[in-house]
């Protein structure tokens, strides 16, 4: 039994594990921010709901659904728990919504700017060891691209991702009503089109373009 686990522990590939849980980390952290933020922009509008409801929490499992986890890791793309909103609450409901809505990919990109400027401050000012590398490279690498990712799929105009409220702000009221009517199969929809392949490429070049844009910048 003895050799038989001796042999099972030196085939594990403990470098993909080790990169797998930075992964993970890295998209528990970029849907903390991003579900908070909605939630902050919202009680900066007026609407306690998400406080109330003890949402406004840098605790990753107050936001993670689980089914929309695993998908993500899956089928490339997956949701958190949506942040309470009460649009009662604003003065105008449809520009409130597109505030709150607009606050979640916002903070992703700003989140990945942050990453981006660590790491050159890493570059730098640290001096090199394999510490600081594997910092650096979790956040110029992993935690960036992800970061971007996540806010620029959520802008998608597809209902219930963050796009189809900031779009329904543009749109004359029975208009944005009748999208929202049908938010309840735009995941079915996105769904669909990510197991058949649909737009990912095109997405992929957009996300992998903002990312080498800012990092010009940066670096």
């Amino acid at each position: 039994m003895l050799p038989y686990l001796q042999n099972l522990f030196q085939a594990l590939d403990f470098a993909s594990m080790w990169d797998a849980l930075l992964r993970v980390a890295a998209i528990f952290l970029c849907l903390t921010v991003h579900e908070s933020c909605h939630g902050l922009a919202a009680l900066a509008l007026g609407d306690p709901t998400a406080k109330s409801m003890h949402r406004l929490s840098l605790n990753p499992l107050r936001h993670i659904d689980w089914l929309g986890l695993f998908l993500m890791f899956t089928v490339g793309f997956g949701w958190a728990k949506p942040v309470p909103v009460d649009p009662r609450y604003f003065r105008s409901p449809k520009n409130g919504m597109a505030v709150t809505a607009l606050a979640g990919p916002v903070s992703n990109i700003v989140l990945a700017l942050l990453a981006m400027f660590i790491s050159k401050a890493i570059y730098l000012y640290v001096p090199y060891s394999s510490a600081a590398d594997a910092v650096f490279s979790f956040f110029l690498y992993t935690l960036a691209p992800l970061s971007i990712g996540l806010g620029v799929f959520n802008l998608i105009p597809i209902p219930p991702l963050d796009g189809s409220k900031v779009l329904g702000a543009l749109l004359p009221d029975r208009a944005y009503f009748t999208l929202m009517r049908y938010e309840r199969y735009g995941m079915i929809l996105l769904l669909v089109l990510s197991f058949v392949g649909v737009g990912g490429s095109a997405m992929s070049r957009l996300i992998f373009g903002i990312y080498s844009g800012l990092l010009n910048l940066i670096f």
